[in-house]
Order: structure tokens, then C-alpha cells, then sequence
């Protein structure tokens, strides 16, 4: 039995599409199971309840020989590491009850050594925590995901802009959800692999933002600029729009993190490029979202 988590959120959707291809009995664990399609509905077995609920976690790991387990993020939140966390505990607990053969799991890209910046001691800690429970586990390592830039729509659409507190000629991995998800399905799918080791998901090359503007206007046949902007500026406008001041702090302190190389410490290998261009990925999503 597969086990997914968040089985309608970003990457949990295309990990269950991929899964479900594969042919093997799945279960999910949904907050929601209204926001499952019929054809899903039809070919998994659902446990509703969510992932910091004990007995609904526990009650999806029966019996489960892989689990794939996302963090989801949660903007109102007091804090970023402390819900991460409380979640962690959920899981581990549950791992420990029902005797969980592998786990795949989303992580972060952390500083190199004994230093890890300001927002990586959280995913540290959550591996700590996983690896303690004895479980075979994958750690999926990710810088930025390209989507992200979605949470921009409006200023693009508007000003033809985008903005962070980063540099914008720092070049910086950015990947596809949808290659994460194909990492994540193909790991679940194989059951012939045991102990911890970590899986970094690059995308294929290093951009700036300078340079995916540029990418961007090409793409969308129209001036797009990138605007680097105070970690304060950016916070007040997260807050503005309703995320926690906890939560908008963890985010800016994972940005100070990237500005100062957090996510170059990972050397690209043929085994960490993810197939997906920021340029295709620009063509097939970004496009559609902004002109559509």
C-alpha cells in the first residue's frame, strides 16, 4: 500500500496522478475528499482527517509499506518552525505505531557544514526527528520551486514586474513541481530501496532574476522587469495580504538564507537536473496564468 499526503495540494496532486499510473493500490490522507476528483475517488481508498490529527495519520499508515509526506504551509500560522515541527511529531508518531517500511519526503536545501543558515535549522531538526524513528526514508532537497513566481500573478499582469529581497544577479537553482513529483512517485513506486539518503531536485540550470525576466518577456512577448526589494517592504506586503507576521518573518529570513547563497551550496549533478527549463516551464504555465 501507498500512502499520499495532501493528495490535492500542488505537488501531492501530480504525485498521486503519477502514482496511480503506476498501478498500485494507493490511499490517501485528505483534509477534504469533495476536492478529489470522481476518477481519483473511484481508484484510492480515502481516510479523511488532517496531518496534525494523530489518529487520522495513524489510521492512513496501516499497513502502508511507502508514505510520501509534505509539510503543508500554513500562512496564518505563528510560526513557520514551530507548525513545521508540530507536524513532524505527527508524523513520526504515527511512523513508529504502524511499523512504516519508507517514507519520501519534501526537505530543503540547507547551508554547507555545521552552519546552516537561519531557516534551515527547522528542516534539520524534522530530519533529525524522521531519521529517529529507524524508517528507510528519501529526503527531497529543493531550492525554489518556478510556481512560486504564480504567487506574483497580480504585479505581472499589472506593472509587468516581480519582486523579492534577493539579488537580482545571483544565480540560483529554481525546479518544476512537476519533476518533484515525478522523483517522489518513482521512489514510492520502487520498493527495493532501504536506509536514508537525501535526492537534491535542481532544475536543469542556474538563472538569476534578471535573467528570467528576460526569459519572461520572450515568453510573454511583453517587458517583464525583476525589482529587488527590503526584506522589511517585503514582509509588510506579505502581512498586508494576510499571511502571519511569523510566518512573513520565516519567509523573509529563508530569503536573507538565498541572497547569501544558502541554495549554491548543492553541487548540480547528472542525477540532481530535473528536465524542466524555467523557459518551458514559462511557455506551458506562467503564460496561461498571466494572459489567460
Amino acid at each position: 500500500m501507498i500512502v499520499i499526503t495532501t493528495p490535492t495540494g500542488q505537488i501531492g496532486h501530480q504525485v498521486l496522478d503519477n502514482v496511480l499510473d503506476g498501478g498500485a493500490p494507493v490511499r490517501v490522507l485528505a483534509r477534504d475528499p469533495s476536492r478529489l476528483s470522481p476518477r481519483v475517488r473511484e481508484r484510492v481508498e480515502v481516510v479523511r482527517g488532517s496531518l496534525d490529527d494523530v489518529a487520522a495519520v495513524t489510521e492512513a499508515f496501516a499497513d502502508a509499506g511507502s508514505v510520501f509526506w509534505l509539510v503543508p504551509p500554513t500562512p496564518t500560522a505563528d510560526s513557520m518552525r514551530d507548525r513545521t515541527l508540530e507536524f513532524t511529531r505527527t508524523l513520526c508518531e504515527a511512523i513508529g505505531s504502524q511499523g512504516v517500511e519508507r517514507l519520501v519526503y519534501i526537505s530543503a536545501l540547507r547551508g554547507a557544514g555545521d552552519t546552516p543558515g537561519r531557516h534551515a535549522p527547522t528542516s534539520l531538526v524534522m530530519d533529525e526527528m524522521i531519521e529517529g524513528t529507524g524508517v528507510s526514508c528519501r529526503a527531497l532537497r529543493m531550492p525554489a520551486f518556478m510556481e512560486n513566481l504564480l504567487q506574483q500573478i497580480g504585479p505581472l499582469k499589472s506593472q509587468g514586474v516581480f519582486f523579492y529581497p534577493v539579488s537580482g544577479d545571483r544565480r540560483l537553482p529554481t525546479c518544476a513541481t512537476r519533476d518533484v513529483a515525478a522523483t517522489a512517485a518513482r521512489l514510492l513506486l520502487d520498493d527495493s530501496w532501504s536506509g536514508r539518503a537525501s535526492v537534491p531536485i535542481l532544475g536543469p540550470e542556474d538563472l538569476s532574476y534578471d535573467e528570467m525576466a528576460q526569459i519572461m518577456s520572450e515568453v510573454l512577448e511583453r517587458p517583464i522587469r525583476y525589482q529587488r526589494v527590503p526584506g522589511d517592504a517585503f514582509k509588510a506586503n506579505l502581512t498586508r495580504n494576510g499571511m502571519s507576521e511569523g510566518w512573513a518573518q520565516g519567509l523573509v529570513d529563508l530569503l536573507a538564507d538565498v541572497d547569501e547563497g544558502v541554495y549554491n551550496t548543492e553541487p548540480r549533478t547528472p542525477d540532481s537536473s530535473s528536465p524542466t527549463t524555467f523557459r518551458q516551464w514559462c511557455e506551458e504555465v506562467l503564460k496561461p496564468a498571466v494572459l489567460g
